[in-house]
Formats: C-alpha cells, sequence, structure tokens
C-alpha cells in the first residue's frame, strides 16, 4: 500500500511568543519524521503573513498531499488557514500544542485560540473536512482517517459480473461513488476470471489448512486454481478491490463456488467482496488502511435477544487466518447443488468493530459499532462469530433496519471507533452509531 502524504505548516504571529512556536515547530517535525508509513511534506519556517501562506501554500500543493496539519503555532491572522486549505485540496488537522507556562503573566502561544479561529473560518467558508486536536502528540486517529481516505481516493477497484441477484439495496451509481469516495469503478465479465494461470495454491496446500474430507479432487483442484487465476486477474488489472457476483450463475460457468477461493485471498491481505457489494467491498479496503489483518465482510445473521448477542455469519469468505484455532476447519459443499466449496470455521473471540459505508436517498452514510466477539461452537457451516455490542442486539438492529442499511457488515479485530468517526467526517459522511 502506498504511503500517506502529509504536507505540514506552522502559523504564528510576532506579537506572541513566536520563538518559542519556532522551536516547538522544529521538535514537532523531528518527532513526526521519526513516522513509519508517512511521507512528510514541511514548510520549513513559521507561517506569518499572508505573503508566507501563499509561498507554502503553492509548495506545498504541488505535492499533492493526502492530508494538511496546520499548527497553531501561536495566534495568528485568519488569512493563513484559509490561504492554506484554498490551494491544498485536502482534509485539514488543525492542531494547538500545549500551551508552555506563562511568562510574567502573559500568554506566550494562545494557540488553541488560533484553532478556535481557523476552524471558525473554515466552517463558515464551506470546508467541514476539518478536525480540530490540541496536545503535544499527533492526533492518531486523523492520521489513520487520512490513511483510510487515501486508500479509497487511490484505488482501482472492480466489479465482476454485477450485484447478486435480488439484491437491489446493493446497487451503487458510479458516478456518485466517484463523487463521494474519489472510486472510479471498472467493470469486468465473470468470464475474465477463471482464466487459468499458474500460481501459490494447490490442492495439496488447500488440506494443510482445511479438512477437505468432503471434497473431491476435482473441488480441491478447481478452488486451488481459481484462487490462483482471481490473484492473476487482480495483478494483472492492478485492482485493490474487487466486488465479485458470487451468484448464482458462477457455480454453473465455473463448477464451483468461489467462496473458499475468497477466504484464502483475503488471508493474503486481497480485498474481494461477495454478492456484488462495491460499498461492502470499499469498507474492506478502508479498514486494511487501519491494520494489516483482513475484515470479514459479514450477515447480520441472527438475533438471540435473551442473551443480548447477535451473528455475524457468512457462507464461507472469511480470512482462514481469522480462525479462533480451536473449531474444526473445513471446507464444505452445502449449496449451490454441492458445489459451494466455502470455508468452514468459527472465528476468534476479542474485541471488534463492525463498520458499513453505504448510500441511501442520496446521503453517503458510515455505520459504526464496537462490540466484541464471543467464544462460539461450532454448530453452523460457513464462517461465524457470535457478537455482544455497545447496543443491546435489538437497538443494534432497529438502528440498522429503520436506516435501510444493507445487510452485509464488515467486521476488523480492535476497537477503531474514534478513527472511523474521523473517517466520516473528513469524507463528509453522516454517522450511523
Amino acid at each position: 500500500m502506498k504511503r500517506t502524504a502529509i504536507a505540514v505548516a506552522c502559523l504564528a504571529r510576532t506579537t506572541f511568543d513566536y520563538e518559542e512556536a519556532r522551536l516547538m515547530y522544529r521538535q514537532t517535525r523531528a518527532q513526526l519524521e521519526s513516522r513509519q508509513m508517512v511521507d512528510w511534506i514541511f514548510w520549513d519556517d513559521l507561517v506569518i503573513s499572508p505573503e508566507d501562506a501563499s509561498r507554502a501554500a503553492e509548495a506545498l500543493a504541488a505535492a499533492l498531499p493526502d492530508g494538511l496539519i496546520l499548527i497553531s503555532g501561536t495566534f495568528h491572522l485568519g488569512h493563513l488557514a484559509l490561504a492554506l486549505r484554498k490551494a491544498v485540496a485536502a482534509p485539514v488537522l488543525l492542531w494547538a500544542p500545549e500551551e508552555p507556562p506563562a511568562n510574567g503573566g502573559k500568554i506566550r502561544l494562545n494557540s488553541v485560540c488560533g484553532v478556535n479561529l481557523d476552524a471558525s473560518n473554515l466552517y463558515k467558508a464551506g470546508a467541514d473536512d476539518y478536525c480540530c486536536h490540541v496536545g503535544g502528540a499527533v492526533d492518531e486517529d486523523w492520521l489513520n482517517a487520512i490513511r483510510m481516505r487515501a486508500a479509497l481516493r487511490r484505488a482501482h477497484v472492480g466489479l465482476a459480473g454485477y450485484r447478486a441477484d435480488g439484491f437491489f439495496n446493493l446497487s451503487v451509481s458510479d458516478a456518485q461513488l466517484y463523487e463521494r469516495c474519489g472510486v472510479l469503478l471498472d467493470h469486468y465479465e465473470l468470464s475474465d476470471l477463471t482464466r487459468p494461470f499458474p500460481g501459490e495454491f494447490s490442492a495439496q496446500g488447500l488440506s494443510q489448512l482445511f479438512d477437505c474430507g468432503g471434497l473431491t479432487k476435482s473441488q480441491c483442484e478447481k478452488t486451488a486454481a481459481l484462487a490462483n487465476a482471481l490473484a492473476h486477474f487482480m495483478g494483472a488489472q492492478r485492482l485493490d478491490a474487487l466486488a465479485l457476483r458470487c451468484w448464482p450463475e458462477f457455480a454453473d460457468i465455473y463448477g464451483i463456488a468461489p467462496c473458499a477461493a475468497m477466504s484464502l485471498l483475503a488471508a493474503k491481505g486481497l480485498c474481494i467482496g461477495c454478492e456484488g457489494d462495491v460499498e461492502g467491498t470499499l469498507t474492506l479496503l478502508a479498514l486494511r488502511a487501519l491494520q494489516e489483518e483482513p475484515a470479514f465482510l459479514a450477515d447480520l445473521s441472527q438475533l438471540d435477544l435473551p442473551g443480548n448477542r447477535a451473528l455475524l455469519w457468512h457462507c464461507g469468505v472469511a480470512a482462514h487466518n481469522l480462525w479462533d484455532g480451536e473449531s474444526p476447519r473445513a471446507l464444505d459443499t452445502y449449496f449451490a447443488g454441492g458445489r459451494g466449496v466455502t470455508a468452514g470455521f468459527v472465528l476468534r473471540p476479542g474485541p471488534v468493530t463492525i463498520a458499513r459505508i453505504d448510500t441511501a436517498r442520496g446521503v453517503t452514510r458510515l455505520f459504526l459499532q464496537a462490540g466484541e466477539a464471543l467464544p462460539t461452537k461450532k454448530e453452523l457451516t460457513g464462517t461465524y462469530t457470535w457478537a455482544r455490542f455497545a447496543r443491546p442486539a435489538e437497538e443494534l438492529f432497529g438502528l440498522v433496519t429503520q436506516n435501510g442499511l444493507a445487510h452485509h457488515v464488515a467486521m476488523l479485530y480492535g476497537d477503531h471507533t474514534a478513527a472511523l468517526k474521523t473517517f466520516a467526517r473528513v469524507m463528509g459522511f453522516s454517522l450511523l452509531e
């Protein structure tokens, strides 16, 4: 994944302790430069006058950054942030460092007031993609949000086939997708995906990961070959993510359904969403920017109201490295007339976040909920876990259904709610939580 590029400038005014601001900026720059996975673009000196802002804006904009950090070194002229934001078309973090001890009773920086000024100016100018932060270290949630935004805006995303039959709620507008997420969606035929290519997967390798006793030799070979073909196709087309119409005709075209192959590829970091769910696939892609471990695109499948828990299940596409390490891990053929070839296991327990990018009635929303994947006994085919969330299960289901949310959510291990809330803000998404 390409590194995120962040532009940084420090704003000041000579009526405050701008030399302290300059020292602080040098220290902050050293702190930021030590971080991995970010390309930093710094304006070297303090930005004090409108003329300084014009020069800094021109230089920083030329680098095409993914985000812009404006450090309020001291209180400053309102021109500065507006000029920089006008030139640099990226979300802004307005950052006030910690105020040093007063000198003779005088506030030395007044940087928080500077952030207040800039936020007010940006808001009243119609710019809503700014965030504010006070403290000695950079806002990690904002950096993660910018990574997610950059992952979408740089992505080459494909849709193979169409959405699954009857799943009208998964439909997207290509033009609206470009407007809201910066994503260009390319369309492919299902037949494009199944042309054989050599690769790392083999029938023998499958048997080392799964119990394949319920499969024929041909089904094992087809599963491995399909994983190789899909990996090659995505590489050849330079796709960062692919939404795949995996039924009803895929098994007729190829002889097996693609679920198990998708499980193999998800564990390798490839983002493939089932049932032609483009926005669900984009959610997987955004979450991949948070951590290397893959997310799981699941149905909210059952509610246990007395136990206040919900079943996150899908027919067998979860990455095999999300396995709980105890349940049987097998490949099954329980649907598509015995041609399913799906992964089957229980996912491990632990803190999780579920999320979904979803558009309805002209508004793009981000659904978000933190919870806990619970220890779960294997009683079903497919990949799944019972989970409990901050909202009671009945309320959670009401939130989903009353807002017309599509029936897939992406589950990622860990509590990422703070970063995802910031992501919603910088993307201009409405928040459902």
